[in-house]
């Protein structure tokens, strides 16, 4: 994934959203929010914690919208979909608080995951990257082993770990490949730029 592409286009969208809805200010708090909701959009499609349900498998096709004609039929992945509105709100907490470089990921660490999977199912790692993103929003104070060691502070110490599971969900819990996840995001970021013109 090309992080400073993607910061790029997310700071763009960042600042339209900012201007028109009049948000300057700290917005950490909504976006964290918003984050979580997304999160578990995200889960809600992949259905797999629906232990009560026969039908687990994950949303990956639906028709975009009704057509009369089947030439005209369009499909989208829901999952994919949902799992990159999370990836905006990620991007744009990592701008807001300035937290870009806690982004990026050794090739050596993606390699990793996909070799040894997720410690646990998707189901946990969700719960997981839930947890580092609350904590990374409250926590307050300092902890001078983790700055000292990381070189960074609590808060985006945690809000590191949430991004790494939120990758690792993709890669191993989904399938994705980092380039699928990029043009997702790409086609998303246009809806939302369109969504914002319309008056959304």
């Amino acid at each position: 994934m090309d992080l400073v592409k993607l910061l790029k286009k997310q700071k763009e969208l960042d600042d339209v959203i900012v201007n028109d809805k009049s948000l300057f200010g700290d917005n950490h708090d909504w976006k964290t929010l918003a984050l979580d909701v997304e999160l578990s959009e995200c889960a809600n499609e992949w259905r797999g914690f629906k232990k009560w349900s026969n039908d687990q498998e994950p949303r990956t096709q639906k028709l975009r919208r009704p057509v009369m004609n089947d030439e005209d039929k369009e499909y989208y992945n829901p999952l994919l979909e949902e799992y990159v509105d999370c990836l905006h709100f990620f991007l744009s907490i990592a701008i807001e608080k300035r937290w870009q470089e806690s982004l990026y990921i050794y090739e050596e660490a993606i390699m990793e995951i996909k070799d040894e999977g997720l410690d646990g199912d998707v189901t946990k790692a969700f719960l997981e990257v839930k947890y580092w993103l609350m904590k990374s929003f409250a926590e307050k104070g300092m902890d001078e082993k983790v700055e000292k060691t990381f070189g960074i502070s609590k808060q985006e110490f945690c809000f590191k770990n949430a991004w790494f599971v939120f990758i690792a969900i993709g890669i191993v819990g989904f399938c994705f490949d980092l380039d699928q996840i990029e043009n997702a995001y790409y086609d998303k970021n246009k809806v939302n730029h369109e969504r914002q013109e319309q008056g959304y």
